[in-house]
């Protein structure tokens, strides 16, 4: 059997319950609501199925905007689904939704899609981490600012957010990567967001990449510090 699947499954709709998913380690097809319905990647670390009292941190990966549509397959081109393509195993729950064409991230959707998942699987509420680049770097800042006490800690890379709402960030760990001489989202989408909680009292680590364009999420989620950073994280710990 396999212990690390990738899978594709379904939001929770407006109304109603997530559809029944199946035994660990069988790959089911794609399936959409009407309403809250979002496709998604979704991967269980080695040795799930066999310990079923352990709840697993878990991870969620916003793409970009070249990654929308209907085609899965195009959310594995980047990020950590990229590594796991790559046979890196992980020690977390990892999910990936898809953002329709011509769409956005929305946060409402994006929340069904969590709490679905945390009522489907053995997720520890408290190791909840967000991450995701450029437009998925919006998505990551403005899911945050509206559910701030949900994540333990947040890694936007080269996006943006609302400056003004900054504040309801402070005390949450973050990890903000931008490239100076992004052309793309230029960093000053970043620097305003840092700027913002560090005045509001918060402590954030900011790396900027010198003469790094739009693609400096590539090194990142290679990193192996990257992930041991995010597991060290415990919403418990926060003030």
């Amino acid at each position: 059997m396999l212990e690390l699947m990738v899978l594709a499954g379904m939001t929770l709709g407006a109304v109603g319950a997530p559809a029944e998913l199946p035994p660990d380690g069988v790959e089911f097809s794609t399936q959409i609501t009407r309403t809250y319905g979002l496709n998604y990647l979704l991967a269980l670390p080695e040795g799930y199925a066999e310990n079923r009292r352990q709840h697993y941190p878990i991870v969620i990966f916003l793409h970009g905007s070249g990654e929308r549509g209907e085609d899965l397959n195009v959310v594995r081109v980047n990020g950590p689904f990229k590594e796991i393509a790559q046979g890196r195993k992980f020690p977390f729950i990892l999910v990936a939704p898809q953002c329709p064409a011509k769409g956005w991230w929305d946060v409402e959707v994006l929340s069904h899609l969590l709490t679905s998942i945390e009522k489907k699987y053995r997720v520890d509420r408290d190791r909840v981490y967000l991450t995701g680049l450029s437009m998925g770097g919006y998505g990551t800042w403005a899911w945050a600012t509206a559910e701030p006490k949900r994540f333990a800690a947040l890694a936007p890379i080269c996006g943006g957010g609302d400056p003004e709402q900054a504040a309801k960030l402070v005390g949450i760990p973050t990890w903000v990567t931008h490239g100076d001489a992004d052309t793309a989202v230029p960093i000053v989408q970043s620097i305003a967001m840092v700027e913002a909680i560090r005045k509001a009292g918060g402590t954030i680590r900011f790396d900027i990449i010198k003469g790094g364009t739009h693609d400096v999420w590539s090194p990142v989620y290679a990193n192996p510090e990257f992930y041991d950073w995010l597991m060290a994280q415990n919403r418990k710990s926060r003030p």
